[in-house]
């Protein structure tokens, strides 16, 4: 009998153990973020929003509003904000698993946080790096209340440089640079040469914006269209604001998931812009590699060294597990 009480016993610090194994992997991982919340002390800024829901930002400073802007966005859309923080920092596998890897790959490739560094404080004013920062505050402020929806603790707090980033990253994607990755990436090559646009029959259309002056207009007024071809959700979704700062800053308009400013919208004096419209922008050259070295590649007659890197990349595999 005592044996067998000793092997309940055991069986049953067994069950305790994997059962307490599993609810180490699988239970969400919390990182205590609520110093975050001070940040919010720095602005002064009111958000109302009118009967469909937009948001109407009201700063005293540019930055108030930028901060003002950033946490109304966050209290529609932060899953996918923060997804596309996570993606322009590289740490998207580690929250979605392999899948999402290429995309942390093609960060690392594309030397993203070499270009943000190399360029935040000798390229932007003060003035610009006071709204990115601004903006990163409403964002860590956000996830200081609301910790129950952080997706990864890691990725805060959050910085101007995150912010900017994120342009970095999602630009290229515009003219079809990540087409042409996945091309190279076959087993075999796709295409001999890029092709070259001979007429506007081989030109990819896309996004399209027009305007009309007042002297074409019955009531003399301009008018000005935009039609973007963009997603109804995701990182490329238009946001509706309205932004407005004692400094001078009143515009209305669209803006995508972690941007600081309004990028198709209109002020009290004029209406802007962008299009989609697949530029050649990308180029693909053919090396010939060394058959007695495949690090090396031939240019003017010589056998030069390929450049080589690393690229951590962190994988989620099973629960909290990287």
């Amino acid at each position: 009998m005592r044996r067998r009480s000793g092997c309940k016993w055991g069986l049953l610090l067994v069950l305790l153990s994997v059962l307490g194994a599993l609810v180490y992997i699988f239970w969400p991982q919390r990182v205590d973020l609520a110093y975050l919340a001070q940040v919010g002390e720095n602005y002064d800024v009111r958000i109302l929003r009118d009967t469909w829901g937009v948001p109407h930002i009201f700063g005293q400073t540019d930055a108030d509003t930028a901060y003002g802007l950033a946490y109304a966005h966050a209290e529609d859309d932060f899953k996918t904000i923060q997804q596309s923080l996570l993606a322009a920092r590289g740490r998207l596998a580690s929250v979605y698993g392999k899948d999402a890897a290429p995309n942390d790959y093609m960060v690392h490739l594309l030397r993203i946080w070499d270009v943000v560094e190399a360029g935040y404080e000798s390229d932007l004013s003060p003035e610009t790096r006071a709204i990115l920062e601004a903006y990163a505050d409403g964002l860590n402020h956000y996830a200081a209340l609301h910790p129950g929806e952080v997706l990864a603790g890691e990725l805060f707090p959050v910085t101007g440089q995150d912010i900017v980033a994120g342009s970095v990253h999602k630009s290229p994607l515009f003219f079809g640079l990540d087409e042409t990755l996945i091309e190279l990436f076959e087993n075999e090559r796709q295409k001999e040469l890029s092709p070259r646009p001979s007429s506007l029959v081989d030109i990819r259309f896309g996004s399209n914006t027009f305007s009309v002056g007042p002297s074409r207009t019955p009531n003399g007024s301009t008018y000005l269209a935009v039609n973007s071809h963009q997603p109804w959700e995701g990182p490329v979704t238009w946001y509706e604001a309205h932004v407005h700062s004692q400094q001078g800053w009143d515009a209305v308009g669209g803006l995508f998931p972690g941007s600081p400013v309004i990028i198709h919208g209109h002020n009290r004096d004029l209406g802007w812009a962008f299009t989609v419209n697949q530029a050649d922008w990308v180029d693909v050259y053919l090396l010939e590699t060394n058959p007695e070295d495949p690090n090396q590649y031939r240019f003017d007659g010589q056998w030069l060294e390929l450049e080589r890197r690393t690229a951590p990349i962190s994988v989620k595999l099973l629960g909290r597990f990287k």
